[in-house]
């Protein structure tokens, strides 16, 4: 039942929502800074930072000539700029000192860099190489639980439910869907029931 509930609202939600995050980027390197930029903070903010940041600092090599202070100038308006300063220079470091310049292709070692966790290198592996992963952001969690794809405490329970629900093939672009569902309807505090495309499948549905 559950099953066939994910598959109705993916097929749904994809010709709503893109399968791809609304990051800009044109590499895996660029990719990985943006996401870790992301962390509680916009897409939005994050483009305009990068925007400026990687005219000149678009590759390991670059990046690691700054300095903490130097890098953290570039990044202070996304939030939580010194902890992020520090993890995109340490893991630029273990990327040319481990990798031989290149961002790892695995999810394993993805999460060995410097503030990579589980979402991070879920979203890396998914669309900078590809691979079948569901990463679980605030809006994934919320919304999954929600609309009844999963009944989950914690994200790690979350993910592992929604592996459970979905087909495989379709982990990475359900997990943008339910990001886009989240941030455009599926809102925290005042969701938008009426206008939402998966209304009539939520379990949670608020009348107004």
């Amino acid at each position: 039942m559950l099953k066939s509930k994910a598959k109705i609202i993916v097929e749904r939600l994809s010709g709503k929502f893109l399968d791809k995050p609304a990051l800009n980027f044109s590499s895996n390197y660029e990719l990985l800074v943006a996401v870790i930029l992301s962390a509680q903070c916009t897409d939005e903010r994050v483009n305009k930072i990068t925007k400026v940041l990687f005219e000149n600092y678009n590759s390991p090599e670059k990046m690691v000539t700054l300095s903490n202070e130097e890098l953290e100038k570039y990044i202070f308006s996304c939030g939580l700029y010194k902890s992020k300063a520090k993890h995109i220079l340490e893991a630029s470091r273990d990327i040319l000192e481990k990798f031989n310049g290149q961002v790892p292709a695995t999810l394993e070692e993805l999460r060995t860099l410097s503030g990579v966790g589980r979402k991070t290198a879920n979203v890396v592996y998914s669309v900078g190489f590809k691979g079948d992963a569901i990463a679980v952001d605030t809006h994934v969690f919320r919304v999954s639980n929600r609309i009844g794809l999963v009944s989950a405490k914690n994200v790690l329970n979350a993910e592992k439910g929604l592996m459970k629900i979905l087909d495989k093939k379709d982990w990475s672009r359900a997990h943008h869907y339910l990001i886009y569902l989240g941030r455009s309807y599926c809102k925290s505090a005042k969701p938008d029931c009426v206008n939402c495309p998966i209304a009539d499948l939520c379990e949670k549905k608020i009348k107004r």
